[in-house]
């Protein structure tokens, strides 16, 4: 062999063996990039899962939140509205007791209560008080029972209020107080379980 020969087959295998440890450092280089572009892949894959998580937890809050102000709302409305229908209705109520007042049925009525009245009493001394604008009915009031009934100075809508001192005992039967109590405790029971 000669030196040329020699040489070309030094350089041929030195070119060879460059040639296949650049292939193998670029095969490395490219399965390193690989591992390092999947890790990364996944790192990002895992905070934007996690970011959508806190974004869907942030968004999932601000619409309870909308909502909760929402019904807020919606039950201070319906809290005024019903307030609102309530004073309509006791308005109503107070002017058919007002109607009631006018007809000869409440004079039997006020006989009645005051009957009761005195049943209870007994043998003891009974004051019996009637409304002032039922001072027109003392005088038949009187013959029906018997006794002459007081006109109170305070204002009861209508019925009667008996007191029987030595028992202690006041009988209210004024429309006032069933008109006061009934607005107290009335509540608007409805809808489709309520009708």
């Amino acid at each position: 062999m000669t030196t040329e020969e020699k040489l070309q087959h030094f350089y041929d295998v030195s070119i060879n063996s460059a040639q296949e440890e650049a292939q193998k450092a670029l095969t490395e280089y490219r399965a390193a990039l690989e591992r390092e572009m999947e890790q990364h892949k996944q790192e990002k894959q895992t905070a934007s899962e996690h970011q959508f998580k806190i974004e869907s937890e942030n968004a999932a809050r601000e619409i309870n939140k909308a909502l909760s102000a929402e019904n807020l709302h919606i039950k201070r409305k319906l809290s005024k509205k019903q307030q609102a229908l309530k004073e309509k209705l006791f308005a109503e109520v107070e002017e058919l007791l007002k109607e009631f007042c006018r007809k000869p049925e409440y004079t039997d009525w006020l006989e009645a209560k005051i009957r009761d009245s005195l049943a209870i009493a007994g043998k003891d001394a009974v004051q019996i008080y009637i409304n002032a604008s039922d001072a027109s009915l003392l005088q038949e009031l009187k013959a029906r029972t018997g006794i002459a009934p007081l006109v109170s100075d305070a204002d009861f809508l209508g019925g009667i209020r008996a007191v029987i001192p030595d028992k202690n005992i006041l009988i209210d039967n004024t429309f006032l107080t069933c008109f006061e109590n009934e607005k107290e405790s009335f509540n608007f029971d409805g809808g489709i379980r309520h009708e």
